[in-house]
């Protein structure tokens, strides 16, 4: 980690220190305790399993990718500490720019070829993005009437959110499926750009987009041939994203909430979809406000006699360390701590 990174991870803690500080000024701390009383323990340490076990899969779809029979086994730390690393990296960079790089670093810090690596993380990504358009397609046909009735302001950016990640998927299977189409729909969209931006600066976009669409093609096609590990990756994905989805539930599950896992998973993924259009460091500020805002419907019916907002703050607080600076903590240990490269692993 270089010095932008250090300052990355500042600005997430002065960030995350001031919602939480203007939340306690707001809540007297006695309200926080008695919504602490009788914590359900073991539903408690569910959510930081939940967490681990999100992390454990995606490992295993790393492993998947990347088996050969040729090749020596790898240990399975090799492969945890990638994910842990990626959330590391996730959250101290704007729009979670710095978790692909991340990923690549730990690949080749194991011995792996850098090209491969690329090409292992490319097929991952490709799963990754088609299971998560069935989950955002999914919550905004069942779930997204809950937030247009109650919520219509955050709504507007639960909807941008949704359209810039479903975009963008659109563009990745249209990759795999129409080539030749997208590839002359981008020459005619930097056609177009030449009339408004400088022809050099056009065509180191052309030329950059075209190499990327090019790469993404071919480990598409070399993913469709390879259909044992495509299958065995896709059910992974779909626990990750599960086990993910599902803590938000097992937060207010161990405050003894009643509250249905279907409609707070929907709530979820509409946080999560917001949270993409915030240009700060692991959306420092806007992630605790929608959860806030999103989860106090279920919340405002906990108990007569212990206080709903500081039920609420306790709630966000929990979610927030568990999805977030709980992976910090672990991404720091899986940096710090390197596998035994091995130069074997092949290329």
């Amino acid at each position: 980690m270089n010095k932008k990174h250090l300052w990355g991870i500042l600005i997430v803690l002065a960030i995350s220190a001031f919602v939480l500080y203007m939340d306690l000024k707001s809540t007297p701390l006695s309200e926080i305790l008695k919504a602490a009383h009788g914590l359900n323990i073991v539903a408690l340490i569910m959510v930081f399993g939940l967490m681990l076990l999100s992390y454990v899969c995606e490992a295993g779809i790393l492993a998947t990718l990347a088996h050969r029979k040729e090749e020596p086994k790898r240990s399975a730390w090799s492969f945890l500490r990638i994910p842990i690393i990626q959330a590391l990296f996730n959250a101290i960079t704007p729009m979670s720019t710095g978790g692909q790089p991340s990923q690549l670093a730990a690949m080749i810090q194991m011995g792996m070829e850098g090209g491969r690596s690329t090409s292992i993380l490319l097929m991952k990504f490709i799963i990754y993005q088609i299971v998560v358009l069935f989950a955002y397609v999914f919550t905004i046909i069942f779930g997204f009437h809950m937030v247009m009735t109650k919520f219509a302001g955050l709504a507007i950016f639960i909807a941008i959110g949704f359209l810039i990640h479903v975009s963008s998927i659109i563009f990745l299977l249209a990759i795999m499926f129409a080539y030749h189409f997208t590839k002359n729909a981008t020459n005619a969209l930097m056609n177009l750009l030449e009339k408004f931006f400088k022809k050099e600066r056009v065509e180191k976009w052309r030329a950059a987009t075209l190499e990327k669409i090019d790469t993404f093609y071919a480990e598409s096609q070399k993913l469709k041939k390879e259909k044992k590990k495509l299958i065995v990756a896709s059910i992974l994905t779909v626990l990750q994203l599960l086990f993910f989805y599902s803590i938000p539930f097992m937060v207010l599950t161990a405050l003894n909430v009643p509250c249905s896992w279907a409609n707070v998973t929907q709530m979820n993924i509409m946080i999560i979809m917001f949270m993409a259009i915030i240009p700060i460091p692991g959306a420092s500020g806007g992630a605790e406000y929608s959860f806030q805002t999103l989860f106090s419907t279920f919340v405002s019916s906990f108990s007569t006699f212990v206080s709903s907002h500081g039920a609420l703050i306790l709630a966000m607080f929990i979610w927030r360390f568990s999805t977030y600076f709980f992976g910090m903590i672990l991404g720091i240990f899986g940096w710090i701590f390197k596998p035994k490269k091995d130069k074997k692993f092949g290329k």
